[in-house]
């Protein structure tokens, strides 16, 4: 994989997610629906989250997605392989906002997606926010380093 020349201006992502493009994820104009964008962000988020070292959840203490940006670039066309980086953009009391940018895993040039999104540390049965896991925390200052 050849790497995008925006991200020689970026920090080292947090976490680099590999997906191939299915084709179920085309719309009738034959290339991914926009709507899919946020499921590959979605997949990318669980895979970091499965590498994270230590508690990131448990009954009292989740994350919800609070917020999303996506600037669509260029279609994305079957089949063809995504690189999906992710990058720690701000850590809060109880949330964090991840930039992100999905590419052509094959030509980093190709830029399809970027933007970021807010997730926000809740309890499920107060839905009140709570305090962002240390173990997020620890995650985002590795990648800082």
């Amino acid at each position: 994989m050849t790497a995008p020349v925006e991200d020689r201006a970026h920090p080292a992502p947090l976490f680099v997610a590999r997906l191939d493009v299915r084709w179920r994820d085309l719309d009738a104009f034959n290339h991914v629906n926009n709507s899919t964008y946020l499921t590959y962000l979605e997949e990318a988020r669980l895979q970091w989250l499965r590498h994270v070292p230590g508690p990131w959840f448990d009954e009292a203490s989740m994350p919800v997605l609070a917020a999303s940006n996506l600037n669509y670039r260029q279609p994305i066309a079957w089949p063809g392989h995504l690189a999906v980086e992710l990058f720690c953009e701000r850590l809060g009391n109880s949330s964090i906002t991840l930039a992100h940018r999905i590419f052509d895993a094959d030509d980093g040039e190709r830029l399809y997606c970027d933007g970021h999104v807010v997730l926000v540390w809740m309890n499920p049965a107060t839905g009140k926010p709570v305090p962002l896991p240390q173990a997020i925390r620890d995650s985002a200052a590795a990648a800082a380093a």
